[in-house]
């Protein structure tokens, strides 16, 4: 089953697909989740919990929960730093932020929130947090930002950051994730929660300038005296996300080039152009959903655009919209090549599903290569103590060490790779889509790409539970099979899916952590006639091996 594409996709969005928000943060609070049904259990995915408040998988029972579940871990772990707190343009994460601080204040947690309310991007969060730490070995902070990333208007997100500035592992989340349930299950019984103006003027709520904090450090992460003296001419759109008021006060500090083409706040995201499926989505590595971005390649050298956490990044180039992996294997090339105080060990982090043209950057680099399940919190540690020199994920989210190899953010930062964009630029004389055709012409080009397909609570459950005994096939598209992975070769930890690995090319699939979508990706090192062949190939291997995979829909 390839990706069936909507007609509408990449045509703007009309008015009868815009969320009704009065009606939806009325169904944040009328709607009280029943812990019976899956769907309407916290569930931390691939980066916290997400939903929507139509279908009760996104309440304020729910953020109530989770929030007195991090209080309790916070307790239990000693960690009694203060506790950052950002939100982004989501019509839900205003509301969700507000159950937080309820919750938080009655807990005694020391919170901090931004000045004047403004939105703050998850890299924002993750930078406060690394910086407040910076040499304490106690009263360490952690954060809790209120998000879900790119997905659509009616949905809202919660994750939890640790002390080491990056998203929860596993471990953490399942902890907090039981605990709510719970909670849920008990009624709210348990959760300690004061009214919300008493929450906004307890001692313990401090604000704290994100942005300026932010914008401030942005120097020793990027070249900004190269990229000004190139007059390289920028454009960015923030796409309405939390970011939004970063961009010009950017430009302004380190007197860039940069035009913002857009302040617009609009929480039914009525300026996009459609996703793929027909669905608003700030997906920033989607030519569907970037056709205004895309509409500014020829008006500036290079132009840029985040989801609406900020923390996933899109560019464009007079080519038009650089597929994430390209700018990945770009940015890894460059990078490595021009940050002559990074740790000579320091390694390549990516992600299974990630191009194989990252594998040969590195080789030629002589860098070890990390290769990671999907997730950003497996790059985490690496950031943190300077062994990854750089972390990124096929789906444009990416982060980096500062110039002087010491950890920027833990979590993915859509800002730094956009900027870099104009770095790299100005250090060549040509943008990252001709430099990373520089890398076809040096290893041989690759063809990558992914497809997507409904698919239910049960379907994905099976497919993540996959093994490599369960694959029979022994070719891909005419080679011989080499091997079937289901842990990461960087960690061994399981990638919640499968991988299988010819000598001219390879295929994943694995189940989406956010929607109920699965996906296949696959590249091709002969042509895209051969990717075609493995991605049509891919799809009946799968669906042999989930016919013949015991039922787990009682699971």
């Amino acid at each position: 089953m390839a990706t069936q594409v909507s007609p509408l996709a990449g045509k703007p969005a009309q008015a009868a697909q815009l969320v009704d928000v009065d009606k939806l943060v009325a169904a944040y609070f009328d709607i009280k989740p029943d812990p019976s049904v899956p769907v309407q259990r916290v569930a931390f995915g691939t980066s916290g919990h997400r939903g929507s408040s139509f279908d009760g998988s996104f309440n304020e029972h729910h953020v109530l929960a989770i929030t007195q579940a991090i209080c309790e871990y916070r307790k239990a772990q000693g960690i009694d730093g203060p506790l950052f707190l950002g939100i982004d343009t989501h019509a839900l994460s205003g509301p969700a932020r507000d159950s937080a601080l309820e919750v938080l204040a009655a807990n005694g947690v020391e919170v901090r929130i931004a000045i004047g309310d403004e939105y703050t991007p998850t890299p924002a969060v993750s930078h406060g947090i690394l910086v407040y730490n910076q040499g304490r070995t106690s009263g360490l902070a952690d954060g809790i930002v209120v998000t879900p990333s790119h997905n659509p208007p009616d949905n809202g997100g919660f994750k939890y950051n640790p002390v080491n500035g990056g998203p929860a592992d596993t471990a953490i989340t399942r902890q907090v994730q039981d605990r709510a349930n719970v909670l849920l299950e008990a009624h709210l019984d348990g959760v300690s929660r004061v009214p919300l103006q008493r929450a906004r003027s307890a001692a313990t709520t401090r604000e704290h300038d994100f942005l300026g904090h932010y914008i401030a450090d942005l120097g020793n992460v990027l070249d900004f005296d190269l990229i000004r003296s190139s007059g390289i001419h920028m454009g960015v759109d923030p796409l309405g996300g939390a970011g939004v008021h970063y961009w010009a006060r950017i430009a302004e500090h380190y007197r860039l080039n940069l035009e913002v083409v857009s302040e617009q706040v609009d929480p039914t995201f009525a300026f996009m152009t459609l996703d793929w499926d027909g669905k608003i989505r700030m997906d920033p590595s989607s030519s569907y959903a970037m056709q205004r971005l895309i509409g500014l390649k020829d008006r500036f050298d290079v132009a840029f655009a985040c989801d609406t956490d900020h923390d996933r990044h899109g560019v464009v180039t007079k080519a038009g919209l650089l597929p994430s992996n390209h700018y990945l294997a770009a940015m890894i090339d460059d990078l490595f090549n021009n940050r002559p105080q990074w740790n000579a060990k320091a390694a390549v982090g990516k992600t299974v599903v990630s191009s194989s043209m990252i594998d040969r950057v590195a080789k030629r680099l002589g860098r070890k290569l990390y290769e990671t399940p999907v997730g950003f919190k497996w790059f985490a540690d690496g950031l943190f103590d300077g062994s990854l020199g750089f972390g990124g994920e096929e789906s444009a989210g990416a982060s980096f060490l500062r110039r002087d190899g010491t950890v920027w953010t833990t979590d993915k930062d859509g800002l730094v790779p956009a900027l870099f964009a104009a770095e790299l630029t100005a250090r060549h004389g040509h943008d990252p889509a001709e430099h990373y055709r520089g890398l076809c012409d040096a290893f041989g080009e690759v063809f990558l790409d992914r497809v997507e397909a409904p698919a239910s609570p049960q379907q994905k459950q099976v497919l993540a539970k996959l093994s490599p005994d369960q694959i029979k096939a022994d070719k891909l598209a005419g080679a011989v099979i080499s091997k079937v992975l289901d842990k990461a070769p960087g960690n061994n930890a399981s990638i919640g899916g499968i991988k299988v690995v010819a000598d001219n090319g390879w295929f994943a699939a694995r189940p989406s952590g956010t929607e109920d979508i699965y996906k296949i990706y696959g590249e091709s090192f002969e042509s895209r006639e051969h990717l075609r062949a493995i991605l049509t190939e891919a799809q009946g291997i799968v669906d042999a091996a989930l016919a013949q995979a015991p039922n787990h829909e009682a699971s």
